[in-house]
């Protein structure tokens, strides 16, 4: 759980003082890795205890990342939406994010998350569709999950196999949204990642 938190705490980083940086990143054909804290300065650093992300390769609209958070080496695959709307229409929120993880140490790998740029409802459930099947998400806060992690390996592989997901939520103020994320490259980071964080 320190870890998830921490890792919503980098992704929050990530938006507040990178988002630039980020877009620049993820529009760019990578080079070679890349060290994260070019885009994100200090403070994602500090949220990450001391640990700074770094750009492992960048594949279609998904990027890979890898840090070291507390000795600990997290991996993860970073994609914004492709298209987002809220009805009514033209609410303001923050970027949403959707997130593949890999945690060794704890040994999660590839756990879905996203976090969706506004305060859920309190008590709601959102859902994910890709490939023609549709995963309920418990929400907190700000932050999407799969409810039946049973079910996250069938809809990891769904993701894999699929042109785009959708996800669907409600604010604490009403407002419905729906993201769709791009999947072209994510089978690709996802290889790279575990690469990167062997199990």
């Amino acid at each position: 759980m320190l870890v998830r938190r921490i890792l919503t705490a980098l992704a929050g980083s990530l938006l507040l003082s990178g988002v630039a940086g980020l877009a620049h990143a993820q529009s760019a054909p990578p080079k070679a890795a890349k060290s994260a804290k070019s885009a994100e300065p200090k403070a994602v650093a500090a949220v990450a205890g001391g640990a700074e992300p770094t750009l492992i390769g960048q594949f279609g609209t998904w990027g890979a990342y890898s840090a070291t958070p507390n000795g600990k080496h997290v991996c993860f695959a970073l994609a914004k939406p492709a298209s987002s709307k809220t009805n009514p229409p033209n609410r303001p929120r923050d970027p949403a994010y959707a997130f593949v993880s890999t945690r060794p140490a704890e040994k999660v790998f590839n756990e879905v998350s996203i976090m969706i740029g506004y305060a859920l409802k309190p008590g709601s459930e959102s859902t994910l569709e890709v490939g023609g099947a549709s995963f309920a998400m418990y929400t907190q806060g700000d932050g999407l999950w799969i409810k039946n992690a049973a079910e996250e390996e069938q809809m990891v592989q769904a993701m894999r196999r699929s042109a785009d997901a959708v996800i669907k939520g409600v604010s604490a103020k009403g407002t419905e949204t729906t993201d769709t994320f791009s999947l072209k490259g994510l089978s690709q980071a996802l290889d790279k990642i575990a690469q990167d964080c062997k199990r």
